[in-house]
């Protein structure tokens, strides 16, 4: 829709299943004012294209606190200069309480390829201002900043004032923005405060928490975010509506809607994308001109019941000669994500091909040979991995590059098929997360000659930078994770040609 309307979250709960329902008749709360800074979660943009993109903000009545009110009429402004001398787009419409008082605005209608600055008012309060942009309709550059796995108890949010540092068009977040879980026998920094998340008004508590770091505030108010969920955003290993306590479907799908509304009336998303579908969707693209196809891609909620399992029991466990793994009719994707992607590779004609996606995605063969793997990975679906490296091998594809996260570590793979090299994967490590055991992995590099590279101990983000006939992406780190002051280093630079299919070491 065009830019003056703002367009609200319309989602319920029926029948235990996500799905969408119409806006509520509420009335108009006119004497509603604020006890508190009702903007204190931050304002945020995301999923540009070249005339426009979303804003997002929710309004709050302490900083953790629902607003008590009504519906309330929240004013929003779009200018071409931080000092709004020159406004471009304005408009208003009602935050309803049903949707926790969020507010997605969808604007269309501006130039291509510059950056444009927004602010919202309500209840006697301005927001602060944000910086968006609009994909360009010619480029001849894109830097990324790609991002997973930021655990609030584990780590501060400093790797963001790198990443802030560092200027990025997009800021790509790959899941786990949230974590429901504490882990007590792993060191603290802060804590959640509260109990693990399991209806709608704890996952809205989780996600106001989050928001209300400072170097996660910045960041989004820096630039436009791309985002997609993984597992901690619901619970933990979950594939589909299988789960690691072992719960029926209809007790696990209220807490999986409820997650899934929460994630949603917290992140720069286009209502659009939602609206009229029996359960949410969050796969799309999102292009950047002539330079990169980006497909961002949703690995959790399609999925097969998990490999060699018991039924409704989904945990991330070591596979050994798991014949379930490789059945060609599994799936991590669902067949309509499959086919909408395959078409794409289909008609891709940019020098890059980005796909970015939750988990790990090349094989990795843990000690005890070619038929030991973990389960929750690609590997565990390797007849839907065997078809998307069929895909990537099209002459449309010049270059492919799959972006993925999870795993808390950097790895730079190889990806193959029919024994042909079609792509490179680049995993981001955690953001703000611990890392993972030693001895995790096994022995990496005698079981994976796949593996060009890998960092397990390390949390940061990794640079992506984009021209037509080159990548460069350099594997940023931070020293020390519980500071957010602390310093940053590169720890790896890989660079490719465009058509290559091959990333080599800078």
């Amino acid at each position: 829709m065009a830019g003056n309307d703002l367009l609200w979250h319309r989602r319920a709960v029926l029948a235990a299943m996500a799905s969408l329902a119409a806006t509520p008749a509420i009335a108009w709360d006119a004497g509603a004012r604020a006890i508190a800074d009702p903007f204190a979660l931050g304002v945020a943009s995301g999923d540009p294209d070249p005339d426009g993109f979303v804003l997002w903000t929710r309004l709050v009545g302490g900083v953790l606190e629902p607003l008590d009110a009504k519906a309330v009429e929240v004013r929003y402004e779009v200018a071409a200069d931080p000092a709004f001398h020159r406004i471009v787009r304005a408009g208003h419409g009602l935050a309803h309480p049903e949707r926790a008082h969020a507010v997605h605005v969808e604007v269309a209608g501006l130039s291509a390829g510059r950056p444009y600055w927004y602010r919202f008012h309500a209840l006697d309060a301005t927001s602060p201002v944000g910086r968006a942009a609009t994909v360009p309709r010619i480029a001849d550059r894109l830097r990324l900043a790609v991002t997973s796995c930021q655990h609030w108890e584990q780590a501060q949010f400093g790797v963001y004032r790198d990443i802030v540092r560092a200027e990025p068009d997009l800021i790509l977040q790959l899941g786990d923005y949230i974590y429901e879980q504490s882990y007590p026998d792993l060191p603290k920094v802060r804590a959640f405060g509260a109990p693990e998340p399991v209806d709608l008004d704890s996952y809205r508590r989780r996600h106001a928490l989050y928001k209300t770091d400072r170097e996660l505030q910045a960041a989004h108010r820096a630039c436009p975010w791309i985002v997609t969920w993984d597992d901690h955003e619901v619970l933990n290993d979950y594939a589909g509506l299988a789960n690691r306590e072992g719960l029926p479907p209809a007790i696990f799908a209220p807490r999986r809607a409820a997650a899934y509304q929460a994630y949603f009336e917290h992140m720069p998303i286009r209502p659009s994308l939602w609206r009229g579908r029996r359960e949410p969707r969050l796969y799309r693209a999102i292009d950047w001109a002539n330079l990169a196809s980006l497909s961002v891609l949703d690995t959790r909620q399609y999925r097969s019941a998990p490999p060699c399992a018991s039924p409704n029991v989904a945990r991330n466990v070591r596979l050994t000669n798991c014949t379930d793994a490789i059945d060609p009719s599994r799936t991590i994707m669902g067949r309509a994500q499959e086919r909408w992607l395959a078409d794409r590779l289909g008609r891709e004609h940019r020098p890059w091909t980005l796909i970015a996606q939750q988990v790990f995605f090349a094989p990795l063969w843990l000690d005890g040979g070619r038929r030991t793997t973990f389960s929750d990975q690609w590997d565990g679906y390797a007849a839907n991995r065997a078809r998307l490296l069929a895909e990537m091998s099209r002459p449309t594809v010049r270059d492919a590059i799959v972006l993925s996260g999870d795993v808390h570590s950097f790895w730079v793979n190889d990806l193959g098929a029919a024994g042909v090299r079609v792509g490179s994967e680049i995993v981001t490590t955690a953001l703000a997360a611990a890392s993972p055991p030693i001895g995790r992995f096994g022995d990496i590099a005698r079981n994976n000659p796949q593996v060009r590279f890998h960092d397990t101990v390390h949390a940061g983000w990794v640079k992506l930078d984009l021209q037509h006939h080159a990548m460069r992406a350099e594997l940023r780190i931070i020293e020390d994770r519980s500071d957010v002051a602390s310093r940053f280093q590169t720890v790896a630079t890989v660079a490719a040609r465009s058509g290559d299919r091959r990333i080599e070491f800078a």
